[in-house]
């Protein structure tokens, strides 16, 4: 009675919460934590190594375009967890969520081909981290896929969390200029939406 319980608390768990990304997720960032070394220089590059399985395919037999925010998600989570960005921003009484992501896609990940997810803090400002995250192919280097993120930071503020953390009060270093044209992109469409929202409001009025 009791297996028959367990099996059907696992199918629901699978067939209805996506299960392996929750397990897996939660897995990763206690390993993080508690086994793999503390990452002190907050701008530092940190690695994240895998591989392509079966099960991120898709009908062309390659890597799902749709599985690489997914394995970025993971690798951004081991980061900010190694370096204490997590831990600080908690200690606050805030959390991160993520507000804006781009990615650009250069070359194919094939079945079973190993690569590592590089990813690196390039800034913050009053709201949110910026990451850059770069899938590099194992095999021969190759950056097959670039990811820019915006985390923001809920509850607390990104300068407070790295004073907290470094115990000083630090600058954030200059942003790329790819990030600043992509803020401005960010910006524009938000206002553009904010104005079609306005305009909604208004003809619900008349």
């Amino acid at each position: 009675m009791m297996m028959m319980l367990a099996l059907g608390a696992a199918a629901v768990f699978f067939a209805f919460l996506d299960g392996w990304y929750l397990l897996r997720m939660s897995l990763t960032v206690l390993y993080a934590r508690f086994l793999l070394p503390t990452v002190w220089d907050l701008l530092e590059e940190q690695s994240f190594h895998t591989w392509v399985l079966p099960s991120d395919l898709d009908f062309l037999l390659h890597m799902n375009n749709a599985r690489y925010p997914r394995e970025a998600d993971v690798a951004r989570c081991v980061h900010m967890t190694r370096c204490g960005l997590f831990q600080s921003v908690h200690t606050l009484g805030g959390h991160t969520v993520l507000a804006a992501s781009c990615c650009r896609y250069r070359r194919s990940l094939r079945l079973l081909e190993r690569f590592v997810i590089r990813t690196q803090l390039l800034g913050w400002d009053e709201r949110a981290f910026f990451l850059e995250q770069r899938f590099v192919s194992a095999r021969d280097g190759f950056v097959c896929a670039v990811l820019l993120v915006r985390q923001h930071v809920v509850g607390a503020s990104p300068g407070k969390a790295v004073e907290h953390l470094c115990r000083r009060k630090v600058e954030s270093p200059e942003l790329p200029e790819e990030v600043l044209h992509w803020l401005k992109y960010n910006e524009a469409s938000s206002q553009r939406l904010r104005a079609e929202s306005d305009l909604q409001e208004k003809t619900k009025d008349q």
